[in-house]
């Protein structure tokens, strides 16, 4: 039990830490879980994860049961009640054992000024437990949990019938999709590693534990990777031994890809906490790759080049499913905001194009102005840039990615458990 109380303590420090503060699910999950059993911190992620999640059914389930609402100053108590809920209605633990332990939790946890709500958190859960098949059909609609000016937007540009599809997978645990060096048989490591084989050379594991703790982590043989993000390094078409500028490249995925491939790849990034992450990607990998701290606006190298991918920093709304905190902390200002960026991005990307060389352009997003409408706007200030389509032979098994113009725009209902959603053109400058 005592376990049990210092996982559901650690939880409740997260969704505070995430929700009042605005921080990192994975971020304070790695703070508060450092002297935690791999175990335990499943089940904390599967807690925090889900609350986030759902926090629109579930704090309207809170609603509908608290006859006096809870507050900006009862936040602590709502927390409780969240994390409560989680396990009442999302998870296989015992209902009392889900109420007398957040009755512990708020006990140990919430100040004391606002232990008299004890007996409303007792009152609430016991009575969520009582009505949970009404309450649940009451409150079924997922749309509650995403903000209104998000499904707006993807209303608008994919319809509600394809937005309903992308909602129930955006609800849902990622698995782990890993990419394989290309000298290693992808059957025999899905294989060794409890997973599957998938498209594009991928393996996916449902339940993967301690990342650093699977067959080939130490060796160096493989990288994590969703498949949608292995697109446009694949799309961006190096062969062994060309050069390949890699701006905003950071934490390294597709830098690996590159490298893995035999290119000479020249990685830029801002960011000395996550170039150090690369840096340490690439030594475990064993793979070469020239790393540049800078602004990618003012990075200015001696020569030009054939080949350069930009992954641009975005919304990231195509990760919700991985990061949900995404849905409390994303406005439609910072999609502005994003934009002008990514267009400044654009036309620095172009001026260190060679002539006949190829630009690739991604996002994980599902915003039109980040995608569509942003290169719709590029070819129209750079007249010596023209779409290079991809073609469905190129991306066999997500061919209803494919977009009439000839880019990709993946999206999570594409795929049998679910993919990130990647915005994706490809450019060639004449």
């Amino acid at each position: 039990m005592e376990n049990d109380n210092k996982s559901r303590e650690a939880a409740f420090l997260v969704i505070k830490k995430v929700l009042d503060e605005g921080e990192t699910l994975d971020g304070s999950i790695e703070r508060f879980c450092r002297e935690i059993s791999v175990q335990d911190r499943a089940f904390i992620r599967h807690l925090t994860t889900t609350a986030i999640r759902r926090l629109g059914q579930i704090d309207r389930i809170i609603n509908h049961c608290t006859k006096k609402k809870l507050g900006n100053t009862q936040m602590q108590v709502r927390h409780v009640l969240r994390l409560g809920l989680v396990q009442l209605l999302y998870s296989e633990v015992p209902a009392h054992a889900a109420v007398n332990t957040s009755i512990i939790l708020l006990e140990k946890r919430v100040p004391k000024n606002l232990h008299y709500l004890k007996n409303t958190v007792n009152a609430v859960l016991r009575r969520v437990d009582r009505e949970r098949e009404e309450l649940e059909k009451k409150y079924s609609n997922t749309r509650l949990n995403f903000p209104p000016w998000l499904l707006k937007s993807w209303d608008e540009y994919y319809g509600s019938a394809v937005v309903k599809q992308i909602l129930s997978t955006l609800l849902t645990e990622a698995p782990l999709d890993i990419s394989l060096k290309p000298h290693c048989d992808q059957k025999e490591w899905a294989k060794r590693l409890g997973g599957k084989a998938v498209l594009g050379g991928s393996i996916r594991i449902s339940k993967a534990g301690k990342i650093s703790e699977l067959d080939g982590y130490n060796d160096g043989v493989w990288w994590v990777q969703d498949v949608a993000a292995r697109i446009p390094s694949t799309l961006l078409g190096a062969s062994g031994g060309s050069d390949v500028l890699d701006l905003c490249a950071a934490p390294g995925g597709k830098a690996a890809q590159s490298a893995a491939a035999g290119n000479k790849v020249t990685a830029v990034d801002f960011s000395e906490r996550r170039l150090s992450r690369l840096k340490e990607n690439m030594a475990r990998l064993d793979l070469s790759v020239d790393v540049v701290m800078s602004d990618v606006l003012l990075y200015k190298p001696k020569k030009r080049y054939d080949f350069i991918l930009l992954d641009a920093p975005c919304s990231s709304t195509g990760t919700i499913r991985r990061h949900p905190e995404i849905l409390h902390t994303r406005t439609k200002r910072d999609v502005d905001d994003l934009v002008v960026l990514q267009a400044k991005m654009l036309n620095h990307a172009a001026s260190l194009l060679n002539k006949g060389g190829v630009l690739v352009y991604s996002v994980c997003s599902m915003q039109q102005e980040e995608g569509p409408d942003q290169i719709k706007a590029l070819l129209e200030r750079h007249r010596s840039l023209k779409r290079k389509e991809i073609r469905a032979k190129e991306l066999e098994g997500l061919e209803q990615a494919i977009l009439d113009s000839g880019d990709v725009q993946t999206l999570g209902h594409h795929m049998s458990e679910g993919i990130d959603s990647f915005f994706i053109s490809r450019l060639v400058k004449s």
